[in-house]
């Protein structure tokens, strides 16, 4: 019988065979799962799943989840790392000699054609100056005229001590006739046998022609001095005249256009009748001594890279080829500088000029390190965190570390994670801001 039928019967039916007292003794059950109860109870229990999830909230964060197969999973371990960096260059002769005019002319006469091979002074091209060639017939002109000066100084000078020589002979032949009448005058003076008169006209005339001798030689010495000093720079304007003429001749003789070296004429641009002015480039000779690799590398590394800094290529024929670094050019255009790298040891056969080389060029040395593989993850989170998984494999959790070196593979873990531990690497632009990932 249910409670609601015995509280009705007790309250509807009348004591049967009981006394009245015992009427009264007797106690009335009532309902225990009220209305009332059961919402209090439901209340309760949304109240208590609200304050959980409220709980489980704040203590995980918000969580995300993505296919397994959808995103790259990596594990942390210890291994040789070496930093460098990939760079991309291209094949140039060790040593080109550019082929440029020293002065401008019209172009007459080709002898060669481009990518021949050629010898060192071999004729490739003839100008013709008409300008130049007028300053040659005058500086020609010119120094013939100051060379007949110079002859005809010189000639005076010899004819002047000629004249000088024949009068000194006169003279000495006067003064040594003259001192001998004096000598015998002046015995006859003194035995009176001549007059004073006679005596001292003989002793004039050779007084006169001591004197005279005396006068001469000395004129002769200034008009020497002076003529010499005249025929110095004569001569000295002759030498200029006659350098200056040479650099004409020269400048005209250097309108043939000759190979500076022996090599292979790699281009070659003139045309007949075509004008070209001083400094104008014609073209180039490699030098066929070996090759080198010039490459652009950005302007981050230029304080890092230099001279005999090594490199290896990519495999080249299935072989890898080491380099040196040889030249650093400082010059910064568009972001990056140049440098040129030389084969150490065995060359790649068969290359060629122009042909493209990618290489690693290392920036240090290998050493043992912590490393993860380099991910789309890096540019969401910069490498300043990451999603580790956790022991069962089915979730991972976002955790701060902190990097060091890398290279285009490897990144250098100095903080934050352990060897053996596995990280998510690909991209994480589809998680959000979520803490936690689960791995379905």
């Amino acid at each position: 019988m249910e409670p609601g039928s015995i509280l009705t019967q007790s309250l509807t039916e009348p004591n049967k065979g009981k006394s009245s007292g015992e009427g009264h003794d007797r106690r009335f059950k009532k309902k225990f799962l009220t209305r009332g109860r059961v919402l209090a109870i439901v209340a309760g229990i949304i109240f208590i799943a609200l304050v959980g999830y409220g709980i489980s909230t704040l203590s995980s964060g918000k969580t995300v989840r993505v296919d397994k197969d959808k995103v790259t999973i990596a594990t942390v371990e210890r291994g040789p790392f070496q930093e460098y960096i990939p760079v991309t260059g291209n094949v140039l002769p060790r040593t080109t000699v550019y082929l440029d005019a020293e002065s401008g002319g019209r172009v007459d006469e080709k002898f060669v054609l481009e990518g021949t091979q050629v010898t060192k002074g071999q004729p490739l091209l003839r100008l013709s100056n008409n300008d130049l060639q007028l300053r040659l017939i005058s500086a020609d002109a010119q120094r013939i005229e100051q060379i007949n000066r110079v002859q005809d100084t010189r000639l005076r000078l010899e004819q002047n001590a000629l004249n000088l020589r024949q009068q000194l002979a006169q003279m000495d032949y006067n003064i040594t006739r003259l001192e001998r009448d004096l000598e015998r005058n002046r015995e006859m003076f003194d035995k009176n046998l001549i007059s004073e008169r006679e005596y001292q006209l003989v002793k004039d005339e050779y007084d006169y022609y001591i004197n005279s001798k005396a006068l001469t030689l000395q004129g002769y010495q200034q008009d020497s001095l002076r003529m010499s000093s005249q025929l110095v720079q004569m001569e000295a304007s002759v030498s200029s005249m006659n350098a200056n003429y040479r650099v004409i001749q020269q400048v005209l003789d250097n309108l043939t256009i000759r190979a500076p070296v022996s090599g292979h004429l790699t281009s070659f641009s003139a045309e007949i009748g075509e004008l070209r002015q001083a400094g104008d480039r014609f073209g180039q000779i490699d030098v066929l001594d070996g090759n080198k690799v010039r490459a652009g590398v950005d302007e981050f590394y230029i304080a890092r890279v230099q001279r005999g800094q090594v490199a290896t290529t990519q495999p080249i024929g299935g072989v890898e080829y080491s380099m040196t670094v040889t030249r650093v050019y400082p010059e910064v255009l568009a972001g990056r500088f140049e440098v040129d790298l030389e084969f150490t040891g065995e060359t790649p056969p068969g290359i060629r000029r122009g042909q493209t080389i990618r290489f690693r060029l290392e920036m240090s040395d290998p050493e043992e390190a912590m490393l993860i593989p380099k991910g789309g993850f890096f540019q969401t989170t910069g490498g300043n965190w990451v999603y580790v998984l956790d022991s069962s494999g089915d979730a991972a959790v976002k955790r701060n570390i902190r990097l060091s070196r890398q290279n285009p593979q490897f990144l250098e873990v100095v903080d934050g994670l352990q060897p053996g531990e596995q990280v998510i690497t690909s991209s994480y632009d589809s998680f959000g801001n979520a803490d936690r990932v689960i791995l379905n």
